[in-house]
């Protein structure tokens, strides 16, 4: 497998170079580029995925779909349709940017994320097929039933998850695209 690297930037998003992701993530984390999708079936469950017990950030926890970094000149897009193939064996997605500029700094155990992370949503009809690399476990659940478990059990969930979740969901474009696909 080749080395991962993140796009590191500035806080106007300007790329300043590339660095190795394994390496990048430490307790002094430099601002880099992200993304984090949250994917919708057409009932409108929204897929959830346990990060793997291999994951330097963040494992066994409950996050949202898919989340990684797009490499030099990728789009997050495009980034994001990578990672959800390479992630849940997912290749067929209607994926949007609904928000370009989203940015966070969340710690937990000496391991910081310091990123700017468009936040994405997308439409599939296909189950994923877990790499178990990446992923420990994944469930559809309902828009409405996430949100109330989010709110009861926030523990449970990545920070970003939780901090993303707040802005979608009274975002009208999110709205817009969430009822046209699962109506």
């Amino acid at each position: 497998m080749e080395k991962e690297y993140v796009v590191l930037v500035d806080k106007k998003n300007k790329v300043l170079g590339t660095a190795p992701k394994l390496q990048t993530h430490n307790n002094n984390t430099q601002l880099h580029r992200g993304f984090s999708l949250f994917l919708f079936n057409k009932r409108g469950d929204l897929l959830l995925q346990k990060r793997s017990s291999k994951k330097k950030t963040w494992p066994l926890v409950w996050s949202n779909s898919c989340c990684g970094h797009p490499r030099l000149n990728e789009s997050s897009i495009d980034a994001a349709k990578r990672r959800l193939e390479f992630e849940l064996g997912i290749n067929r997605a209607h994926i949007f940017e609904i928000i370009p500029n989203f940015q966070y700094k969340v710690e937990k155990d000496g391991i910081m994320e310091n990123e700017i992370c468009p936040i994405l949503i997308g439409f599939t009809n296909q189950n994923p097929l877990i790499n178990k690399d990446e992923v420990e476990a994944v469930d559809w659940i309902p828009w409405l039933s996430f949100l109330s478990d989010l709110s009861n059990n926030p523990n449970k969930y990545s920070p970003w998850c939780i901090l993303e979740v707040d802005i979608l969901k009274n975002n009208k474009n999110f709205l817009s695209l969430y009822n046209k696909f699962t109506s």
